[in-house]
């Protein structure tokens, strides 16, 4: 397993639309794919379990992936959590 640790920095937060284009792009990947924020753990490939976690602007999360081409995922998910989910 890999993680990283990265800050939402949108606005608005892991609103649907975001966590949409988050769950979209971990769908495509062969790893397992989590956010924990402390003691809870949220499957990325589902956007209920995004929206419901509620992510807000400026929460520190640990990006975590595990399986077939689990650094891979990690560098691709990061780089679209810290650019492409800025708004």
């Amino acid at each position: 397993m890999v993680s990283q640790k990265l800050v939402i920095k949108n606005k608005s937060g892991l609103h649907a639309r975001l966590a949409g284009m988050l769950a979209q792009a971990a769908m495509k990947c062969k790893s397992d794919v989590w956010i924990m924020l402390g003691e809870k753990k949220v499957q990325v490939k589902s956007i209920l379990n995004l929206m419901a976690a509620g992510i807000k602007s400026g929460t520190e999360i640990e990006l975590a992936c595990e399986g077939e081409n689990e650094a891979e995922d990690l560098k691709t998910l990061a780089a679209l959590t810290e650019s492409g989910l800025v708004e």
